[in-house]
């Protein structure tokens, strides 16, 4: 059982799993196949990645993958908290170029669906922050592209600052939106 909610921009939604607690805790389903299906019909997926992070403020992203390797994204935290963004990529879609940024702890249990078309990334916002996210297409390196985090004209308020930010060596080398042609383009 999920609580579905929608977003500012339609194709990114918020899935909360309903929760049985007692006095031991609590148990979810976190994944159902058959109702995910009911939510975004096609999505099938094929692989379950985790990350931790120790420090907070460790910035991951904007990524995608390139078609035909895209990936649609499952995104929920195990531990900690994230403020977890999805940048629509697709061009000619009324929303190119827009955000959607939400935070996701594991207190909650939300989990943010990303589609296809989207640049994907999230800063830790606690220390010792695990993420897991279900992925619907297998990892393929030449497919690897990525939007420059803290390019000005996204306007995402991520809680760190440049400085405080801990990123990767790729991470810090993407382009702005603006310098990257997308390979993605809006469904007609």
């Amino acid at each position: 059982m999920f609580t579905v909610t929608p977003t500012a921009i339609p194709d990114v939604i918020v899935l909360t799993p309903k929760r049985f607690a007692d006095a031991r805790g609590y148990f979810c389903e976190t994944f159902n196949a058959r109702r995910f299906a009911e939510i975004r019909p096609g999505v099938d997926f094929v692989q379950d990645n985790l990350s931790h992070s120790a420090a907070r403020f460790t910035v991951r992203g904007l990524h995608f993958q390139a078609p035909p390797h895209a990936q649609a994204k499952l995104v929920s935290v195990l531990r900690g908290a994230v403020l977890d963004v999805a940048v629509d990529i697709r061009v000619g879609s009324p929303s190119y170029g827009r955000h959607v940024a939400m935070t996701l702890t594991a207190e909650r249990g939300e989990q943010m669906f990303v589609p296809r078309g989207f640049a994907h990334g999230y800063c830790t916002l606690e220390p010792d922050t695990l993420v897991a996210y279900k992925v619907d297409n297998f990892y393929a390196p030449a497919a690897d592209g990525g939007i420059f985090w803290a390019d000005p004209a996204l306007a995402i308020a991520w809680p760190a600052t440049p400085a405080q930010a801990l990123l990767s060596d790729r991470d810090q080398r993407h382009p702005p939106l603006a310098a990257s042609p997308s390979p993605f383009a809006a469904a007609p």
